[in-house]
């Protein structure tokens, strides 16, 4: 294995640190009131992030945390846009970067040139392969129980250990794997997590569903245990996610021998015509799991013929008289459906931009695209504003027949 020394540089160069703001803050930072009011003095506050990086004495801000629904509550930790930024540099230059040559192709979230759309094309050629053998495909859905929240910070440390090499490096980087030790998380989450039931308490919602999501609030953990999780929304998380199951990937492609094999953060699919294979190696990742990372698989692991569909990657593949139909999941429809419905009254209202509208439209085009979805798209898309709708007709005349079916 290679190590890495004397990398701690890299992310006190400034000509990086307008490039991480430029390319990844900018853009991406929903609050754009945060944005202006650190451009306000700009080159001062990227000169002060530098400095803070050179001599060492980072003190990372208490992170804002809140409860998001989309459809399942989930926890967001945000920072300030100069903790983001550090944040974002350590994971492009000290993570990233160092470990993208050890990655196997089919780990494919939050790489370049990977992602969803890579994994979905990855996930249909390996089923048209086996496809040519006549035998019955079966799968191995994995899925790791609250991934991000389990994540053993020793054992992380003692990843990390083995190919960085800069002490500096890692001093901060396990100032941000630490961050989730601090006192008042526990107690901000479990806050946050009453507030949100008293509110849908007084919201007219049958019994049923109510008790359901009290439910589904009340299991959110709250990072009570130390030396578990790392934060929820984080671009070094998203890296420590890769990287953590980085080894367990070589070893069912290489131990294991499985040559069919997509990861896409803590979910994985095995493929094979032998179902016992399947068998045998659930039971050895389990163990590993278990084991080594500390880990446990969620109850939803299964086996299953292709013939019953295979959810993943936001799509339901099916396998029918030997043709491959993907559908678009139901969550993923009802949350297009709720998201672009609600932007098109913003539209409406004057309250947003018709730049933002497109960009989330274009954004739900480009993923339900993959599917039969040529009549989901119309659904979708049918009630937006007069104003965008040359843009919008041209996102959805595609093919009428569109890609119903996907065969070799």
């Amino acid at each position: 294995m290679k190590a890495y020394y004397q990398i701690y540089h890299k992310i006190e160069d400034l000509n990086h640190i307008l490039f991480i703001y430029k390319t990844q803050i900018s853009p991406h930072t929903k609050n754009k009131y945060k944005i202006e009011r650190f451009e306000e003095y700009f080159m001062c506050n990227i000169t002060n992030v530098q400095a803070l990086l050179k001599h060492q004495n980072i003190v990372f801000q208490p992170y804002f945390i809140f409860l998001i629904q989309e459809p399942k509550y989930r926890i967001i930790m945000s920072q300030t846009i100069r903790d983001k930024l550090i944040n974002h540099l350590v994971a492009q230059y000290l993570l990233l970067d160092i470990y993208e040559s050890s990655f196997i192709d089919a780990n494919v979230a939050t790489r370049i040139d990977k992602g969803t759309h890579y994994g979905i094309e990855l996930t249909k050629r390996y089923i048209h392969e086996l496809k040519k053998s006549g035998e019955t495909i079966y799968y191995l859905k994995c899925d790791i129980s609250k991934y991000f929240y389990s994540i053993d910070h020793e054992i992380l440390k003692s990843i990390l250990e083995k190919k960085i090499k800069d002490e500096k490096a890692l001093r901060l980087i396990h100032k941000i794997v630490d961050s989730t030790n601090e006192s008042y998380i526990p107690l901000r989450i479990q806050k946050m997590k009453e507030l949100e039931i008293e509110r849908i308490r007084n919201l007219n919602i049958p019994e049923n569903e109510l008790q359901k999501k009290i439910k589904e609030i009340e299991k959110i953990p709250d990072f009570s245990c130390k030396g578990k999780g790392i934060p929820i929304g984080n671009m070094t998380s998203q890296a420590f996610a890769l990287i953590y199951l980085n080894d367990l990937d070589h070893f069912i492609k290489e131990k294991l021998h499985v040559k069919y094999y997509v990861r896409y953060m803590d979910d994985f699919v095995l493929f094979s015509t032998d179902k016992e294979f399947l068998k045998q190696c659930k039971s050895i990742i389990e163990k590993k799991l278990n084991e080594e990372y500390h880990l446990q698989l969620n109850p939803k692991t299964k086996i299953s013929p292709m013939k019953n569909g295979l959810d993943f990657l936001g799509f339901r593949f099916i396998l029918k008289n030997q043709k491959l139909l993907l559908k678009v999941r139901t969550s993923t429809k009802r949350r297009a459906k709720r998201k672009v419905k609600k932007l098109n009254q913003l539209y409406t209202k004057k309250e947003i931009s018709r730049y933002t509208l497109q960009q989330v439209v274009a954004s739900y085009q480009g993923h339900i695209k993959y599917g039969n979805t040529y009549y989901l798209q119309q659904k979708i898309f049918h009630h937006i504003s007069n104003p965008t709708t040359e843009y919008i007709g041209k996102l959805i005349c595609i093919n009428r027949r569109g890609s119903t079916y996907y065969q070799k």
